[in-house]
């Protein structure tokens, strides 16, 4: 008689998902993706990938990892997840368009990610500049993070699906949660890499112009920080505080500080935080 299988991974609301059918639902009518692996355990998703690319990987490549033990955020911040409960996945790119214009590549994936929340489970969500995904009462469900490797561009998503409430920093929300009931996380990734392929393939067919595509004007409609009154931390502990004003040209966020305006790349904050008006 086989041995039982651990309760982790037995759990009826955590269901595995079906590579097969996911790799033949995806690849058949794309004209981006070209392969989709689902891992049973990785470090990192996004370390995967960075490494195949540097032996020429092609761009469409995506893996998936049921559990992921060495997620990482944006500056090195860790990103962990139960087996099974949420969405680990990242994709290989390698956009022409101009090195600054890449920077709106984490902000097109985070409306892509909006977009597929809200058809498969309902959910509705916004963007907090520059890589989450937030609920309605602002508690996070994503994180998105964006490497360049060479020529090319890993993305990663970690999205919070069935996880529950005691598996979750204060901060932090599941769909799940959030709709009162199991979601189904391949329908939901299907969604996300067709959202995802249409949003690329029609940025980089501008030159990565935000404007002509509409890019600009659908990430400021999803975005919560923009027109927020935020506090923004530097990576050497100093903030600055003002008005989000607006995302330019590439993806980075305006802030009016009352003493003069300040672009700032993601790469140039450690965190933002929004404030109660006149705070």
């Amino acid at each position: 008689m086989p041995d039982a299988p651990s309760a982790r991974w037995s759990e009826l609301d955590r269901p595995p998902l079906d590579a097969a059918a996911l790799q033949a639902a995806l690849v058949r009518d794309s004209r981006l993706w070209r392969s989709l692996e689902v891992a049973p355990e990785v470090g990192s998703t996004n370390a995967d990938l960075a490494a195949r690319a540097a032996g020429d990987a092609p761009e469409g490549t995506v893996l998936v990892a049921e559990h992921q033990v060495s997620g990482r955020g944006r500056l090195d911040r860790t990103w962990t997840s139960p087996p099974r409960a949420g969405l680990t996945v990242s994709v290989l790119l390698r956009p022409d368009v101009p090195a600054a214009r890449r920077g709106w590549l984490p902000l097109l994936t985070g409306i892509a990610l909006g977009e597929a929340v809200g058809e498969v489970s309902g959910v509705r969500s916004s963007l907090k500049w520059p890589n989450d995904l937030l609920a309605a009462d602002g508690t996070k469900l994503a994180g998105i993070l964006a490497e360049v490797t060479g020529t090319a561009v890993v993305v990663g998503t970690g999205l919070n699906v069935n996880t529950r409430r005691e598996e979750l920093p204060p901060t932090g929300t599941s769909l799940a949660l959030v709709a009162g009931a199991p979601v189904d996380r391949g329908p939901l990734l299907l969604a996300f890499l067709r959202a995802l392929e249409r949003r690329y393939l029609a940025w980089t067919a501008a030159l990565g112009d935000p404007v002509s595509t509409g890019l600009a004007a659908d990430y400021l409609a999803w975005c919560s920080t923009v027109g927020a009154e935020v506090t923004v931390t530097m990576p050497d502990g100093s903030e600055l505080a003002g008005t989000a004003t607006a995302v330019d040209w590439d993806g980075r966020l305006v802030l009016d500080t009352g003493g003069g305006t300040v672009e700032l790349a993601s790469g140039d904050v450690r965190h933002v935080r929004t404030r109660p008006r006149g705070a």
